[in-house]
């Protein structure tokens, strides 16, 4: 009896002991499958590496300068009795903007033509004098010191008409000084001298006048970007833009026209110009813009969005997307940022997809979830 309870007994035990065994092994299944289903996936927004044509350009910020400024003077004394023009106003070259009083001068020129007219008759009567009493001098009637007298005379008389002459020539010359005109084409400053003002001869401005069609900007580079400058300038003209400053999506174009003959020792950068033609007014002297110099066009350039592009210890990568939704990282060469994008040497090819948010929960295995991501910001120079 004893050895039937025994062994009722130790086989209670083993079946107790199966099922135990089968529970485990049942709830380590089940915790794995568990732990496996809970694995959570990444949220990320991707995009894609393109290949196109993007512009190798420096970037500065440039001054507005006018190709000329003339500040208007009168060049002869008098009292301004009209002016022509408003300010602010586009004038032509040679157009009329002030006149001086001319009754002054006016009276001058008859005087000194009352001079000229004087003397001449007076220098006319000395050479005839003169040349009867030649023909007397030479039949012996007369003495040669008074012909020699009489010659001087005449001559005497023939310089005091030159002079007169030249004395009228000089008043017609300031009576032409009492209409000022503009000596350039350009717009109008502030008006500095108004009517019944007396004015002296070459001092004090009356007005400034500004060239703003063309006009310069003149901007200023780091000595090493000069070599890059030289080399693209000598296959032609260099194409420059300016950005004014709340209009950015429409640059004023022109060209490069000018750089300097030295570096500047105390900044380290050298000067250049842009020339544009500012047909509609955009840019005005004195304005601050930003300036893009382009040198040349880079085709088939490998881009890809900054964002993308992680920094670590060995250098720069990308955490590229794989077949089976899953990242891995990629190390590249980027030579240079544009805007929002990033030209690429090495490292990825057109077509493939990268990571541009949620880098930093990307793990090795671990699955991508796509989210939509914001439009891409348009490219703008750096």
């Amino acid at each position: 009896m004893n050895n039937f309870m025994r062994r009722v007994f130790a086989g209670r035990v083993a079946v107790c002991l199966s099922l135990a065994l089968i529970a485990i092994v049942f709830s380590g299944c089940q915790k794995a499958t568990q732990a496996a289903a809970a694995k959570p996936s990444v949220p990320v927004v991707i995009a894609s590496v393109t290949a196109r044509t993007v512009p190798l350009t420096l970037n500065a910020i440039g001054n507005v300068q006018a190709v000329a400024t003339v500040t208007v003077t009168p060049q002869i004394a008098g009292q301004i009795t009209a002016v022509y023009f408003k300010e602010g106003q586009n004038v032509r070259k040679g157009q009329r903007l002030f006149s001086i009083n001319p009754q002054p001068l006016q009276a001058e020129l008859q005087r000194a033509e009352g001079n000229l007219a004087r003397d001449s008759a007076q220098s006319t009567n000395a050479v005839s004098k003169a040349e009867r009493y030649k023909k007397l001098l030479d039949e012996g009637v007369v003495a040669h010191e008074l012909y020699d007298e009489l010659q001087a005379e005449a001559r005497s008389s023939s310089a005091s008409v030159a002079a007169d002459r030249a004395a009228v020539q000089s008043v017609r010359v300031q009576l032409q000084f009492t209409s000022i005109n503009a000596p350039i084409s350009g717009r109008t400053g502030s008006l500095l001298v108004y009517p019944g003002n007396v004015v002296e001869a070459n001092k004090g401005a009356l007005v400034t006048l500004n060239q703003i069609s063309p006009i310069y900007v003149n901007f200023a580079i780091p000595e090493q970007q000069l070599t890059a400058v030289k080399k693209y300038a000598a296959a032609g003209s260099l194409r420059v833009e300016a950005l004014v400053t709340g209009d950015e999506s429409k640059p004023v174009r022109g060209r490069l026209s000018f750089v300097d003959n030295s570096v500047d020792p105390a900044t380290g950068t050298i000067k250049l110009k842009g020339m544009f033609d500012n047909a509609d007014g955009r840019l005005w002297p004195g304005q601050f813009v930003n300036i893009v110099l382009t040198l040349a066009e880079q085709n088939n350039a490998i881009i890809v969005p900054t964002p993308a592009v992680q920094t670590g210890q060995q250098g720069q990568f990308v955490f590229v997307v794989k077949p089976d939704m899953t990242a891995e990282t990629r190390p590249v060469v980027v030579t240079r940022t544009v805007g929002n994008e990033s030209i690429v040497d090495k490292g990825l090819q057109p077509g493939e997809k990268v990571v541009t948010d949620g880098q930093i929960r990307i793990q090795p295995g671990i699955k991508l979830d796509v989210k939509p991501g914001a439009p891409p910001a348009p490219a703008t120079a750096p």
